[in-house]
């Protein structure tokens, strides 16, 4: 357990691509130095400085700073590989990793996404911004043969450090990489659109206990399930409350989970994104389009800035699930589906490298040969780019959901179906029982036909394509709906429908046949009690029509001619998201098990899915 949970996290503090067999060691090639860094509060941060032993040239720092250990530990253990790529590492880099403030070697209170302080009045105002640039400063100053130019990398929640990084002003930060980067726990990560994420439950106690000194071994405990069937265990457990059996009160983050269940104050100060202006260094946000954890930061990181700043600033969007691109596989393969060769090396070589070179090493001088977005179309299998994102070329077309079918033209007004939705039974959101991990990530290609033909799920289809459909950027499912509790999830999935002469791959599961695969693209859920407003939920009236919009992340995908498009729409999603009672409850975390009642949820024939069509 403890092992799969941290490589679903990423915990490893650098890159997993393999190795040439010919490529001499870390070792043979660098030195490394431990030291640690005082903040300007007095807190000191353990930081790991790996130079280049060929001292014939500067070289530029690029740094990592992560919550989730520089190990190994001690100047004589060195990685096995450095900074974000082989290729990188063979250019040759000052690489730099920190454990950041309360992690591990660092010192000092760990503060879960902590919240930046714009305006500091004091030494003792410190965030990850003032420790990022106390600690650039005592690099340029103290490490010997850098050429004074820094870059900040990380994945996942070292790419919110990176993109914190941003804020730290320092005039030697010249290059950032947000990747899979967190941007608010409200809709990464642990919650989309206020539904609490189940899936990740079992990874509370990496950030919610505090070390009482400092430490090279774990101080926390994952919590023993007794199962390797996720579903049988919640559906076991019983309500949220009944979680409280495992973490005690030393837990902080999963009391503070439980004491903020809307996007209150809480949440709202520890979002990054509102604080995303006027950026000066040279950034490219990297995301996955299958990334079951943190899709949401990317596409909104790259956006936000995007409108904010006059930078340079640049998005690249591949075939991957969570960190798939600093992976060496010679195939880029997301549950059943292969993407093509070498995917994650392309990216490594000749963009990412390139990226950091240029102004990390050229001062930023000469020709840039990237493009403002490099998306990965994940129909067609091929690289895009285009000089803006979403692309200019779209239209903005409506699909209307009539009975089982998907139209264009006018709304249906007189017509609407029904399912029942029990949470005594409610839908998987795989159909795997062996569960790794925190998040599955295979589920963002699975097959759904499995829930296509469950009664509480409404499937609507567009006729057999006679021409390719290329969608590209945001959907926006605009349902209209009626429930006869006073509460509700909605779940919108968009598959696409293979023709039944798709052949066979070696990656498909041996129970499967890609004839008719139903390859979900997009999926997203709406906690019904936030449809109005994140921070103020509310009932529905029983039976009442009701307007629910939910926008579904970016997408770039080809519906190829000969496939269908399909749409699904339930109200469970299980374990992936918690169950919602159907009855309103003033904190979904303290339902009682009478609270959970069976309803019926009406989809009605003007509910649309708005999709931009490339042209």
């Amino acid at each position: 357990m403890k092992k799969l949970l941290f490589v679903a996290l990423l915990v490893i503090s650098t890159s997993l691509f393999a190795q040439d067999k010919g490529l001499s060691t870390v070792g043979e090639n660098y030195t490394k130095k431990e030291v640690h860094i005082k903040m300007r509060d007095g807190v000191s941060l353990y930081t790991a400085i790996y130079t280049p032993k060929d001292h014939s040239k500067k070289y530029p720092m690029i740094m990592q700073r992560t919550p989730y250990s520089c190990a190994p530990y001690g100047p004589d253990q060195f990685k096995k590989s450095i900074g974000p790529s082989e290729t990188m590492m063979k250019e040759g880099y000052i690489v730099v990793y920190q454990d950041v403030r309360g992690r591990w070697m660092s010192d000092g209170l760990y503060d879960n996404m902590r919240a930046f302080i714009p305006n500091k009045k004091s030494k003792t105002d410190v965030d990850e911004a003032s420790d990022t640039y106390d600690t650039i400063d005592w690099l340029v100053k103290n490490t010997e043969n850098n050429n004074g130019n820094v870059g900040i990398w990380g994945i996942s929640y070292p790419g919110f450090y990176a993109t914190y990084s941003l804020l730290s002003r320092h005039p030697a930060l010249k290059a950032v990489s947000p990747q899979a980067c967190i941007s608010d726990f409200f809709f990464d990560d642990f919650h989309h659109n206020g539904a609490y994420l189940l899936s990740y439950w079992k990874a509370t106690p990496l950030f919610g206990i505090q070390k009482t000194e400092r430490t090279t071994t774990d101080w926390y405990k994952f919590p023993d399930l007794g199962t390797k069937d996720d579903y049988q265990f919640f559906m076991n457990a019983g309500p949220l409350s009944n979680l409280d059996a495992f973490y005690g009160k030393d837990n902080e983050f999963w009391q503070q989970l439980k004491d903020h269940s809307s996007y209150d104050d809480f949440w709202q100060k520890r979002g990054i994104l509102q604080h995303l202006k006027d950026i000066k260094p040279a950034v490219m946000t990297v995301g996955g389009w299958f990334d079951a954890e943190d899709l949401y930061g990317p596409l909104n990181t790259y956006q936000t800035i995007e409108k904010t700043s006059k930078n340079y600033n640049t998005i690249v969007m591949g075939p991957w699930s969570h960190g798939d691109w600093a992976r060496n596989g010679a195939k880029a393969v997301i549950g059943n589906i292969n993407f093509g060769d070498s995917i994650s090396g392309f990216f490594q070589k000749n963009i990412e490298a390139n990226f950091f070179r240029h102004f990390l090493k050229d001062n930023g001088k000469g020709e840039n040969k990237l493009p403002e977005a490099y998306v990965f179309d994940t129909g067609s299998k091929d690289w895009k780019t285009y000089d803006v994102w979403p692309p200019k070329n779209m239209a903005k077309e409506s699909f209307y959901l009539a009975q089982d079918k998907i139209m264009t033209g006018a709304a249906n007004d007189g017509g609407f179906q029904e399912f029942i939705s029990d949470p005594k039974k409610p839908v998987p959101f795989t159909e795997d029982i062996n569960q790794k991990g925190i998040t599955p990530r295979k589920y963002m290609t699975d097959d759904q036909r499995f829930a296509a033909r469950r009664p509480d799920v409404l499937v609507y289809e567009t006729e057999i394509l006679k021409d390719n459909m290329t969608l590209a950027g945001d959907i926006l499912a605009q349902l209209q709906v009626s429930t006869s509790g006073t509460d509700a999830d909605w779940i919108v999935k968009v598959i696409d429908v293979f023709p039944n002469d798709e052949p066979e791959t070696a990656e498909v599961a041996p129970y499967l046949k890609m004839s008719n695969y139903h390859m979900m693209v997009r999926s997203e859920v709406m906690r019904g009690r936030f449809r109005n407003s994140f921070s103020k939920p509310e009932p529905f009236v029983a039976n009442e029509k009701t307007a629910v919009n939910i926008k579904l992340q970016d997408v770039m995908h080809t519906f190829k001619k000969g496939h269908k498009i399909q749409i699904q729409i339930q109200s469970t999603w299980f374990p992936l998201i918690d169950l919602n009672p159907q009855t309103f409850v003033n904190n979904i975390f303290y339902a009682k098990p009478a609270d959970f009642k069976k309803q019926t949820h009406r989809v009605y024939g003007d509910s649309k899915i708005i999709f931009s069509v490339v042209k």
